[in-house]
């Protein structure tokens, strides 16, 4: 984050204060609602040393127990993360994680009320993105559309500055689980600057047709890849190796930024760590990560060489 500073979207990237297109890497949170234990001091630590992760994804349940429960305990703890990824040079992106149900105008009240309040607090950092729709599903792209047009003007108002994240259509595929793909959003694209579309993929279920169509969506959209994980879409499952290698070396060539699902040890194949990790105090050694974790980790903590000129 010291070297890019306040990013911005110029075409189709995502580009650093020197207007020079980067890549972000980096690891989501599970609910926070859920798994709180697994993010402190000492997991945070060893996400910006050890895994030299450029980003945390913070991700802040609407329903499951999540944000409408304690609108204003979830709101500070949100803040609390994006403080502590500051302190140690990452970028936050505060998820407003919409799952069930799929219809993001369903919480559009709650959005604005979420978005306005982390917009003005967080407004003069340089290291908030804010992702307001994770994974709208079963909804059209109007719908989507819609909801962002509302939700952006919130954020704008206290922040103009910051990169927002669009979720899209079939759990954010672009519409491609849904049996469309990028057209619809180059045809009738959210009526904002400085904004990014969602992709997200499950890289056991999500193979050649997916990446296709981000190949393709690429020269066209500004995608983030806000979620991804190396099993399948149940979050478990055997890990795939071949293809997870595949989506992310497409991810290098084309220079798009990713968060993995998840930095946790979630009782299920995507958690990068192993379970009972985050009872304790070590997050830094080779032993406490899964086999998704150790690849994952891998490759965010390659060198980034983010350009300064």
């Amino acid at each position: 984050m010291d070297v890019n500073g306040q990013l911005r979207v110029c075409g189709v990237h995502l580009c650093n204060q020197y207007n020079r297109p980067i890549q972000l890497r980096g690891m989501s949170t599970h609910g926070i609602q859920w798994l709180s234990k697994c993010y402190n001091t000492a997991s945070v630590d060893a996400l910006a040393k050890d895994w030299k992760s450029d980003l945390l994804r913070i991700a802040i349940y609407v329903q499951e127990s999540g944000y409408e429960t304690d609108p204003a305990g979830f709101t500070s703890r949100v803040n609390n993360l994006v403080d502590m990824a500051e302190a140690r040079g990452m970028y936050a992106m505060i998820d407003f994680h919409t799952l069930t149900p799929g219809d993001p105008n369903y919480n559009l009240d709650r959005a604005k009320t979420f978005f306005a309040s982390v917009a003005a607090r967080n407004a003069a950092k340089k290291n908030v993105i804010y992702e307001i729709a994770n994974e709208p599903n079963g909804v059209s792209w109007t719908a989507i559309k819609n909801y962002a047009e509302q939700v952006i003007p919130v954020i704008r108002a206290a922040d103009p500055d910051a990169v927002v994240i669009v979720g899209t259509r079939g759990w954010s595929s672009l519409g491609v689980s849904d049996g469309s793909d990028e057209s619809e959003i180059i045809n009738n694209p959210v009526n904002a600057t400085n904004i990014m579309y969602a992709f997200h993929f499950y890289a056991a279920s999500h193979k050649d047709n997916y990446r296709a169509t981000l190949s393709r969506a690429a020269s066209r959209l500004p995608l983030f890849v806000s979620e991804f994980s190396t099993v399948s879409a149940t979050g478990g499952g055997t890990m795939d190796r071949a293809s997870t290698t595949a989506w992310l070396d497409l991810l290098d060539q084309l220079k798009i930024g990713y968060a993995n699902w998840t930095y946790s040890d979630a009782p299920e194949s995507s958690a990068a760590l192993r379970p009972g990790t985050c009872n304790g105090s070590n997050y830094s050694s080779s032993g406490v990560l899964t086999e998704s974790g150790t690849l994952i980790k891998s490759r965010i903590s390659s060198s980034d060489n983010f350009p300064t000129s």
